[in-house]
Formats: structure tokens, C-alpha cells, sequence
């Protein structure tokens, strides 16, 4: 178990890319975190379930992240039934980590827009700071329920952030890697190479397990 500040970084992660992963190593070194968790969602309630299972898009993240300090991947969701609901993720592990342990639930500006879809979304705040990430140049909402709840929960000081288990929301803006795990999927399925988007290891997981259309006939 971490000892310090720790990272949640969830998604479908279908599959992991170098996006995601640069994202992560970003947030752990601007934030100074110990640990950033990627934590595959087993049943997302805002989507249609991939195509892809879970376990094998577990067994992706825990390839891409194997020794690379700092990043790890979270399985909590996979263990869980039912819809996969961040706040009951974050719940869970405030519960591990006690009371003190700073903890940093990562998500997209795309996703706080549409927060007050999410279950219990104003409860995420009591287990967790929320660290949104977002394009340069982008703002928080200005009017509607999401913005009268962020509004004073604004904080703009990382060492201030770091300083409390939870409350607050952080915006953290980082360099755009343009790849998308969609792309992966549909260039896969036209018998092209995803390589260089992606790690070797899951590039080899996805060919060896047939995933996403892979023909090995067709590949080059």
C-alpha cells in the first residue's frame, strides 16, 4: 500500500494506449503523487459495455504498467457487482487507506460536464479531491448545478490540495497525445497495425487473444 498521495485514473481502457499512460505518469509528476492507479471499469453505467470483456482489458492495463514505478493498476471494479460507480470505487478505498491518505480521483473535462449524471456525484468530493483534466485553454462551467457545487470547492495550489484527503477540484491542463483507443479498435479491424500507439506487450495481447477483429491473415 502507498504511503503517499495516491492517483484514481479510471476508464474502459479498450484498450490502454500511450495516451492513457503518458496521462498517468503527467499526473503522478505534477501532482507528486506516489501512486497513480489505473482502474479499469467493469460495467460503466454512462456507456455501452465494450465489446471487449473485462478481464482481458484488465490483463491490458496490468501489462502496460508493469515496471513502471508509480503507475499500478486497480482491479476493485472487476470484483464488484453491478454498475461500476466511481463513488463507490473512491468509498472503497478511503476505507483501505484511512482518513489521512490524500487521494486524487482523475477525470476529463468531457466527463465533469456531464457529472451530475453520475450516481451520488455530489458525495465524490467527501472521499476524494477530483483533478480534471482538461485541453488548454479550457474553463470550468460558469452556470448550471455542476458549477454552483465547484465553485467553492475550486483549488488552484497543488501543495494546498495535497495537503487535505479530499474537497477539493483541481485543474490540471497536459501535453495532448491525439490517440485514441477508437482508432486502435477501427484500425485493428481493418487489418492495420495499431503499433507505436500502444505497448509492445498489449499490442502482442491483442494478437495472440483475437481481439478487436484481429485477423492475423490480414496483418503484414
Amino acid at each position: 500500500m502507498s504511503s503517499g498521495p495516491i492517483g484514481i485514473f479510471g476508464g474502459t481502457f479498450n484498450p490502454i494506449h500511450y495516451g492513457h499512460l503518458r496521462s498517468a505518469l503527467e499526473i503522478r509528476e505534477r501532482l507528486g503523487l506516489a501512486e497513480v492507479r489505473l482502474m479499469p471499469s467493469a460495467r460503466p453505467p454512462h456507456r455501452s459495455a465494450p465489446d471487449c470483456s473485462i478481464a482481458e482489458r484488465l490483463e491490458m492495463v496490468r501489462l502496460a504498467v508493469a515496471g513502471e514505478p508509480g503507475l499500478a493498476c486497480d482491479d476493485r471494479e472487476t470484483l464488484r457487482a453491478g454498475p461500476s460507480y466511481s463513488v463507490d470505487s473512491i468509498r472503497e478505498l478511503r476505507q483501505e487507506v484511512g482518513p489521512e491518505t490524500s487521494l486524487c480521483l482523475v477525470m476529463g473535462a468531457d466527463a465533469l460536464l456531464g457529472l451530475a449524471d453520475w450516481h451520488q456525484w455530489q458525495l465524490l468530493t467527501d472521499y476524494a479531491h477530483l483533478v480534471v483534466i482538461a485541453r488548454p485553454g479550457w474553463h470550468f462551467p460558469s452556470s448550471g448545478a455542476v458549477a454552483d457545487w465547484l465553485q467553492p470547492l475550486l483549488c488552484e495550489q497543488v501543495d494546498e490540495l495535497l495537503g487535505r484527503p479530499a474537497g477539493n477540484v483541481h485543474l490540471l491542463q497536459l501535453r495532448p497525445l491525439d490517440i485514441s483507443s477508437t482508432e486502435i479498435r477501427e484500425l485493428i479491424a481493418a487489418g492495420r497495425s495499431p503499433r507505436y500507439l500502444l505497448p509492445d506487450p498489449v499490442w502482442s495481447r491483442i494478437r495472440s487473444a483475437g481481439l478487436y477483429g484481429y485477423n492475423q491473415a490480414a496483418q503484414t
